[in-house]
């Protein structure tokens, strides 16, 4: 997908978010997530400083200057701790702060710098252009997390694609990676990885929610006996 293409995405997904953060009181901030122990409010908190992240591989990428995606895994975990219990005012304002750093961010790099690669925290070297599907992520599987009635099945089907091509994508480039198939029953998803490994299928919607740890499969069938097989490791 061209840049200026994979902006429109990236900023309705940001309008969703915003909008169910927003509808929150801020007793509800507390509340229980698909990823415990994060609360709500740890989960908002880490999109916008995953947000800010992003922007100092994009200012890499644009200066040639090497600018970690995080100081330490320490600082970023005392980051989300700090900003975890404010109220949803704050985190609504954060959440908006950090998308429009990012747009600019995008906007401000010159042609050369989208072929730079960049080291992300997990070692995976990026170009620009491969972190924009990973900002779409953040905000899609977070938006779920956030378990305030947003679900996979409602996460627009080209992003649901773009999401999964990446994670194939970035599997490709890992070792290690057990062979598997994954085709869509709604939709003419199919990738592979490897050769001969078990085909998974069913909604795109529930694929997506497997591939991201989020869900057993349980709406999904395999081609070998048995239950669907764990997925692989997405980060």
């Amino acid at each position: 997908m061209h840049e200026a293409e994979a902006m429109g995405p990236i900023s309705a997904a940001t309008d969703r978010f915003v909008k169910t953060v927003a509808a929150l009181a801020d007793a509800d901030v507390g509340g229980t997530t698909l990823v415990p122990p994060w609360t709500r409010g740890h989960v908002i908190t880490h999109v916008a400083r995953a947000t800010d992240s992003l922007c100092r591989l994009l200012t890499w990428a644009r200066t040639g200057v090497e600018t970690p995606q995080y100081a330490s895994m320490d600082a970023r975990a005392a980051e989300i701790e700090a900003g975890a219990r404010r109220p949803v005012r704050e985190l609504v304002a954060d959440v908006l702060a950090s998308a429009e750093r990012f747009d600019h961010a995008v906007r401000a790099l010159p042609d050369a710098a989208w072929s730079y690669e960049v080291r992300m925290r997990t070692g995976e070297l990026r170009t620009p252009a491969a972190l924009l599907p990973t900002r779409l992520r953040e905000l899609e599987v977070h938006h779920v997390d956030l378990a305030a009635g947003y679900a996979f099945a409602d996460v627009p089907p080209e992003a649901a694609r773009w999401i999964i091509d990446d994670l194939f994508a970035a599997q490709r480039r890992r070792t290690g990676i057990a062979p598997l198939r994954i085709a869509a029953s709604d939709s003419d998803l199919a990738l592979e990885l490897g050769v001969g490994g078990p085909t998974v299928t069913g909604p795109q919607a529930e694929l997506l929610g497997w591939l991201t740890g989020r869900t057993t499969g349980a709406g999904l069938s395999s081609s070998e006996p048995g239950p669907v097989p764990r997925a692989p490791y997405w980060i």
